[in-house]
């Protein structure tokens, strides 16, 4: 025993007139450790008890990470009090540690308040799903000290820096868990039935399984955009389910077969690349005396056919009142975008 308390009181080095033992350093280092596995499990048991709720799931995380980061520091605090350091006296050796966090850690220090801003600010929250400016997408999975792990639908894991959250574009797909309107472009050839391209592209959409109920709110459409050189371009507007809108890619993909198997049906040509070639002249001759020239026979002139009613989306999405902006501090209150704000 006499060996042991020996051993114990052995000095290993002196800060000011503190003398620091070995038996101090050891039981220092046995406090820190038993805070560090209270620390991780408090935190299993509250990220199974999160995983298992279905609602609070964003301030129970919030808990787990105040849990974890506050037993870190106690059991820092505790270790260092048990070595027999009296933390008054080292303000010299704070002081000295506090410039070399300024110069060398600054950066690990801007990831841990980075990561501290996200989890109070509730912009992100593990479960959303995120797309980040270099065009990286996936589902928030962890906000830690340092950074946030991210998973793609590949399950490709994508460690972010905190800061790259904060101080870049992000958008979030599903802040509020709520759907969104996804565009579907395609296009069909030149003297296409356009009533007909809108009634069978939309009966094809709304046969998609992860397609929502339409409302007032949430309706299907189709939108001509544009003229391409080869035919029109058609845009499906369509609310999928949030589930589906988390895989943007495969989404895009089955409504895009959907729609090429409802054209084909309906025996509607998808067009392809092409080229008309017209002569203006030919052997100093021009139009129906060039066709004469090569005993051809002119075209005949088809009639003017009679115009056809149809239903214009697009006009129609216009003609509805805009949406309301949602009031932050109430969430049961809007107000128009047009209307002064309070």
């Amino acid at each position: 025993m006499a060996e042991i308390d020996a051993i114990g009181d052995f000095v290993l080095f002196a800060i000011g007139r503190t003398p620091v033992t070995l038996g101090g350093v050891l039981a220092g280092l046995a406090v820190v450790a038993v805070f560090l596995l209270a620390a991780r499990l408090i935190g299993a048991v509250i990220r199974r008890v999160r995983a298992r709720s279905r609602h609070g799931r964003e301030a129970l995380y919030i808990v787990e990470k105040l849990t974890i980061y506050g037993l870190t520091i106690i059991g820092l605090v505790a270790g260092l009090s048990t070595v027999g350091l009296n933390l008054s006296s080292l303000a010299i050796f704070a002081g000295a540690v506090g410039v070399g966090v300024g110069l060398g850690l600054q950066g690990i220090v801007k990831e841990f308040v980075s990561g501290l801003v996200l989890i109070f600010d509730r912009v992100l929250n593990v479960g959303d799903y995120v797309e980040l400016e270099n065009g990286k997408r996936g589902l928030v999975q962890e906000i830690g000290p340092r950074a946030v792990r991210v998973r793609t639908n590949d399950n490709v894991e994508l460690v972010l820096p905190n800061s790259s959250f904060i101080e870049g574009p992000v958008i979030n797909w599903t802040l509020q868990n709520r759907t969104r309107r996804i565009h579907i472009p395609f296009s069909v050839a030149y003297g296409s039935d356009r009533q007909k391209v809108r009634d069978v592209v939309l009966e094809a959409a709304r046969s998609v399984p992860f397609t929502i109920a339409e409302t007032d709110a949430h309706r299907s459409q189709v939108w001509l955009v544009g003229f391409g050189e080869s035919g029109l371009k058609f845009e499906l507007l369509v609310w999928p389910t949030l589930d589906a809108v988390k895989r943007p890619a495969a989404m895009q993909a089955a409504y895009t077969w959907a729609i090429a198997d409802a054209l084909e049906r309906a025996c509607i040509e998808i067009p392809y690349p092409q080229m008309d070639v017209r002569l203006r002249s030919l052997f100093g001759e021009e139009a129906d005396a060039a066709l004469k020239t090569l005993r051809l026979e002119p075209p005949k002139r088809r009639a003017a056919a009679e115009p056809v009613a149809t239903v214009n989306d697009a006009a129609d999405d216009l003609a509805r009142p805009a949406p309301e902006v949602e009031d932050e501090d109430d969430p049961t209150a809007s107000r128009s975008p047009d209307s002064p704000a309070p």
